[in-house]
């Protein structure tokens, strides 16, 4: 049995004159985290979009477990997705807010309130079921986010730019708590970002992509070794050492 959950063939999108999306080909297995990484501008976005429904290609398919979806409408894909802005109702309780799409699936109210809690409870949001998004930090804000997505029980989870408004050691809790959810809820993760030190944190695999076509597919280790590409020397390679020397640097008591 294959163990492939999402199949890109050809995929290209236009906006006018630009071409945003170059034959974008590529798979995502079941299980995998992968992190669509590129600078702003490079169709990352786009192709988020266009897999979860919210952007038609030009041309080119996209297959579910082999089922074509190219032309689905959202609610027909069964994925979720987890915005960069949270994107929770400001006039609903955290429960509430976690609970809205179980409740328009018109679960029962038992099998609802058991799903929530339990959720809330792996993400550490229990004590805080009554407060409003007002109310509460961005990490947890971002917590919620995703607890809206886990209840529902999809196989792919898609998340934009999720860490972009937190702190750095919010990021790094968020990240860990991730990975354990997805082994928990066996749940395939795609995430679009810009930051070379998330995708390389977390990803099984990294698809880079540069002015709308995919520059290379790797694991983050064979990317690294990839430094003879003249994009991947200046955006990976050259970035990631800089940190590592700035990070070398605070340690011995040095400036940065």
């Amino acid at each position: 049995m294959s163990s492939q959950l999402l199949r890109i063939e050809g995929l290209n999108k236009h906006y006018g004159a630009q071409h945003v999306l170059k034959d974008i080909s590529c798979q995502v297995n079941k299980g995998e985290f992968i992190s669509i990484l590129g600078p702003s501008g490079c169709g990352k976005t786009t192709l988020l979009r266009s897999i979860i429904g919210l952007e038609v290609p030009d041309d080119g398919r996209i297959f579910h477990n082999d089922v074509e979806i190219t032309h689905l409408p959202p609610d027909k894909r069964g994925f979720t997705i987890v915005f960069q802005d949270y994107a929770l109702f400001p006039h609903m309780t955290l429960y509430d807010n976690v609970a809205y799409g179980l409740k328009l699936k018109k679960m029962p109210p038992a099998e609802i309130k058991e799903r929530v809690m339990s959720t809330l409870g792996l993400l550490k949001l229990s004590k805080a079921v009554k407060k409003y998004p007002s109310q509460l930090s961005g990490g947890m804000q971002q917590r919620a986010a995703i607890a809206r997505s886990l209840v529902l029980g999809s196989d792919l989870m898609l998340l934009d730019e999720p860490f972009s408004a937190l702190d750095a050691v919010v990021k790094v809790d968020l990240g860990e708590e991730l990975q354990e959810l997805r082994r928990q809820f066996d749940i395939t993760m795609i995430m679009v970002t810009h930051d070379q030190e998330e995708a390389f944190s977390l990803s099984d695999r990294i698809i880079l992509m540069n002015r709308g076509a995919i520059e290379a597919d790797a694991t983050p280790a064979d990317l690294y070794k990839m430094g003879d590409n003249p994009f991947i020397k200046t955006f990976i390679v050259d970035q990631i050492n800089k940190r590592a020397r700035y990070v070398w640097a605070l340690s011995r008591g040095g400036s940065a």
